[in-house]
C-alpha cells in the first residue's frame, strides 16, 4: 500500500511540475518575445506571401508576408496578457465578497447568489456581443465579459466552499474569542478556502484564454491583425490548403498552453485533496 500511495504522489508532482513547465515556457516566450522574434510581427513583404521557412523565417511566412514565428511569440504576450493579470484581480475580489458575503449570510449572500444566478445564465459570447453592440468594439469589451463571466464563477465557487467552512468549529471558536467579523473572514475562513479555490483559479485561466482567442477568431474586440493566436487562426483559415502550419502552429500553442494550467489544476487538486482527507481545520 505504501508503494501504491508513492507512485499516486509522483503521479501528482509530475502533473504540477509539468504543467509549472508549460506555463513557464509561454510566461518566458510572452516576456521575451520583443528579443526572440526575428522580425516585427506587423510588417508585411506580399513578396514573402506564403513562403516556405528559410533560415531568416524559420517557421515560414502568412498570407500577407509576415514573419510566422515573430506574430507566434507575440501571441503569447496576447492570449496571456489578456487574461492572467484580469483573472488575479477577479480572483482576489472573488476570494473576499464571496468569503463574506457567505459569513454575513442575509442579503449579502442573496445578492452573491442573484448576481452569480443571472449572468451564470448567458454564455460568455452573448455577453460580450451584447457589450460590443452598447459600448465598442475594443479590447474593453472582451474584458469586461470576461471580467463578469468569471466573476460569477468564482464567486459562486467561493460561496460554496465558504459555505461548508463557516459551520466548523474553528469558525465558532474565533467567534467566541471574540475576533471581529473581518479578522474571521481574513485571518481565518479565507486561509481555509483558498487551497480549494486555487485550483477552479488555475482552470479559469485556460477557459480564459479559449475566451480571449475564441473572441478574436470571431473579430471581437482585436484589430484587424492583431498578432494573436486566435486572430491568425481567423486569418489562415482561406490558407489551410496552401499553407497547412498557418493554422496548426497558433492550435498547437493554444493546445499545449492550455494543457499546462490544466495540468497544474488537476495536480494541485490530487495533492489537496489528499491533504484535506487528513487534515480538518
Amino acid at each position: 500500500m505504501p508503494c501504491i500511495r508513492e507512485e499516486k504522489d509522483m503521479k501528482r508532482n509530475k502533473q504540477i511540475l509539468s504543467g509549472l513547465t508549460l506555463i513557464g515556457f509561454f510566461v518566458l516566450m510572452a516576456l521575451a518575445a520583443p528579443w526572440l522574434a526575428p522580425h516585427d510581427p506587423n510588417t508585411t513583404n506580399l513578396a514573402l506571401k506564403n513562403g516556405p521557412p528559410t533560415a531568416e523565417y524559420p517557421l515560414g511566412c502568412d498570407q500577407l508576408g509576415r514573419c510566422e514565428l515573430s506574430r507566434l511569440l507575440y501571441g503569447a504576450r496576447y492570449s496571456l496578457g489578456l487574461s492572467v493579470p484580469v483573472l488575479i484581480a477577479l480572483a482576489a475580489f472573488s476570494l473576499f465578497a464571496g468569503s463574506y458575503a457567505s459569513y454575513r449570510g442575509g442579503i449579502w449572500d442573496g445578492a452573491v447568489r442573484i448576481f452569480c444566478d443571472i449572468f451564470m445564465a448567458f454564455p460568455l459570447i452573448v455577453i460580450a456581443m451584447a457589450l460590443v453592440s452598447t459600448i465598442d468594439n475594443s479590447v474593453a469589451s472582451i474584458i469586461v465579459a470576461i471580467g463578469i463571466s468569471m466573476t460569477a464563477w468564482f464567486l459562486r465557487m467561493v460561496r460554496s466552499y465558504a459555505k461548508t467552512e463557516c459551520g466548523k468549529e474553528y469558525m465558532e471558536s474565533a467567534r467566541i474569542a471574540g475576533a471581529s467579523e473581518l479578522r474571521v473572514v481574513v485571518r481565518h475562513l479565507i486561509p481555509n478556502v483558498f487551497p480549494q479555490f486555487v485550483v477552479y483559479f488555475t482552470t479559469g485561466i485556460a477557459t480564459a484564454i479559449i475566451a480571449v482567442s475564441g473572441f478574436a477568431f470571431l473579430g471581437v474586440g482585436l484589430i484587424a491583425g492583431t498578432p494573436e493566436w486566435g486572430a491568425m487562426l481567423n486569418e489562415a483559415r482561406n490558407s489551410i490548403y496552401t499553407n497547412p502550419g498557418l493554422i496548426v502552429y497558433p492550435g498547437i500553442c493554444l493546445i499545449i498552453c492550455c494543457a499546462g494550467f490544466n495540468l497544474l489544476g488537476e495536480g494541485l487538486r490530487d495533492t489537496i485533496g489528499k491533504e484535506g482527507e487528513s487534515h480538518v481545520p
